[in-house]
């Protein structure tokens, strides 16, 4: 596989909309598609009106969207006006909208119609400005996008300066944090983070399809769709695809490229034959995952459908870390890859000394760039060591410096002093048939401290209770040791999980009283 960019090929999205002004940018859930120039045009029309409205260098711009063009317009406006995007999930409660419009400080915020309603309970909480409320479609007392855009011109701005994104975090113990990284100088560039990400995941510059079905607002998802149009890519925009609609899509577009997530390899191999056989998919040449830890058993049944283009990466929103392509993984079966270039990856023990090879640690790495937690010091420095940061993951190194995780740190559970990995544990679970998903959860115990228990989503048609309970347990009994056997096991019809596939493990250990053997 090839480490560099074909060299003739542009790069940078303004580049190649000044290069290849006709080719095909964006194709919209609805058909309709935009070229590079179009594109370009629209998203120097909304740096005028954002400019227009008195944004200055260092602001903020949120945003509450579907999967839509007017992400890439956004991100790209902002891009090259100095300023910071903020992209929320529209899956959040008012409440939460409100603390991350208030916390970020944005100055303006961008609303679907579709969402208006929690969008807009959220901004009357924090007292929005009504001139700063711009909506997608129309609705009484909001300033309408088009209106927004329509008599700004489409010249590019006299002085272009790089802006950035603000991705907050997933709050899953605790408020979200936003991360802030410095303002790079001059004018937007594609930077070497980007370039050293995609390049050993086998994405180049060049005349690729990419699909764009995981939510935008996420930070892997964003960061390969922003990266296809810095590159010359043709995006494929998708919302909320089944299982089959993204094969068929993959099939209809000949897409080339694509990131997802392992819940939904886990059911797209779950897809009769006869219905992925329905699709040509030969088409790709990287399907990257990423955001959540992928079982061993749907990794390699994914190789083996889609051959050896299912690469993997390991980051978080302050960064990425690590790569493995799909033959790298196959020659060291669960790694989640080696640092890329120019990161360090450290693995120490509680008292902070770095562990050999092979022992298993919290997981540090060089930050590919500056940042901190918005208004935070005191989370920006207890996140830092000796120049490394961590988000609390657990894993080791082998002797040759490949990355191998466990789990994180709030997910561990401790079970009389022994330490039990959910990841390890819902992968044994995921593997048997009759199992749609499953998480894995410590919940208390008098005698053990903490007891193992599983919430499982059997598959459709497949009745819970005591004898599913029975043949889980066993099949468990087959792979694991006694004490990561799950002692307990509730069943449920769909697992609370992130857009992203993380589980919200908080709401299962709420549940109700789980069913024991």
């Amino acid at each position: 596989m090839p480490d560099t960019p074909p060299p003739q090929e542009p790069l940078g999205f303004a580049d190649v909309a000044a290069t290849t002004p006709d080719r095909t940018a964006l194709i919209e859930p609805d058909g309709h598609s935009l070229t590079y120039g179009e594109l370009n045009a629209r998203v120097n029309q909304l740096a005028h009106a954002l400019a227009a409205l008195g944004l200055k260098t260092g602001d903020g711009v949120a945003a509450i969207l579907p999967n839509s063009r007017h992400y890439f317009e956004l991100r790209f406006a902002t891009g090259r006006s100095g300023l910071y995007f903020i992209p929320i999930s529209h899956h959040l409660t008012a409440a939460e909208i409100a603390y991350i419009v208030e916390d970020c400080e944005a100055r303006v915020v961008v609303v679907d119609a579709s969402l208006l309603g929690t969008a807009e309970r959220a901004l009357d909480e924090v007292g929005f400005r009504a001139d700063g409320r711009i909506v997608v479609g129309a609705a009484a007392g909001w300033v309408g996008y088009e209106d927004f855009l329509r008599e700004q011109p489409t010249t590019p701005p006299e002085q272009p300066r790089s802006g950035s994104i603000m991705m907050y975090t997933s709050g899953t113990t605790g408020r979200p944090k936003g991360v802030r990284r410095q303002l790079p100088e001059g004018p937007p560039q594609v930077t070497e983070t980007e370039l050293n990400l995609t390049r050993p995941l086998g994405i180049f510059p060049g005349h690729e399809v990419q699909l764009a079905a995981a939510p935008l607002y996420h930070g892997a998802p964003g960061v390969f769709a922003n990266a296809g149009l810095n590159f010359g890519h043709t995006i494929v925009i998708a919302q909320r695809p089944t299982p089959e609609e993204w094969l068929r899509l993959i099939d209809r577009h000949k897409v080339s490229i694509t990131f997802t997530v392992p819940t939904v390899l886990h059911r797209l191999l779950r897809l009769p034959e006869e219905v992925r056989g329905r699709y040509d998919t030969s088409s790709l040449r990287s399907l990257v995952h990423g955001a959540a830890p992928c079982p061993a058993e749907v990794k390699r049944a994914a190789i083996d459908w889609l051959g050896p283009v299912v690469h993997e990466f390991y980051a978080a929103t302050e960064g990425p870390a690590t790569t493995a392509t799909a033959r790298e993984w196959l020659a060291r079966p669960g790694t989640v890859g080696r640092p890329l270039r120019g990161i360090e990856v450290r693995v120490v023990d509680a008292a902070g000394n770095t562990l050999p090879a092979g022992e298993t640690g919290t997981v540090y790495y060089s930050p590919s760039y500056e940042f901190e937690y918005f208004k935070d010091t005191e989370k920006t420095a207890n996140s830092m060591k000796d120049g490394l940061f961590t988000v609390g993951d657990i894993g080791y190194l082998d002797e040759d410096g490949w990355l191998f995780l466990c789990d994180r740190r709030t997910d561990l559970i401790l079970s009389g002093g022994v330490n039990v990995y959910p990841a390890e544990v819902e992968a044994v679970l995921l593997a048997h048939p009759d199992v749609a998903d499953a998480a894995v959860i410590g919940v208390p115990d008098a005698e053990w401290g903490q007891r193992v228990a599983a919430v499982v989503q059997p598959e459709a048609g497949v009745p819970a209770g005591d004898e599913l309970a029975g043949r889980l347990t066993e099949h468990c009994r087959t792979q694991l040791a006694a004490f990561k056997i799950p002692r307990s096991m509730t069943f449920t019809g769909r697992l609370p999980r992130t857009a992203m596939g993380k589980v919200r493990r908080h709401e299962l250990r709420t549940a109700a009283t789980p069913h024991d053997e």
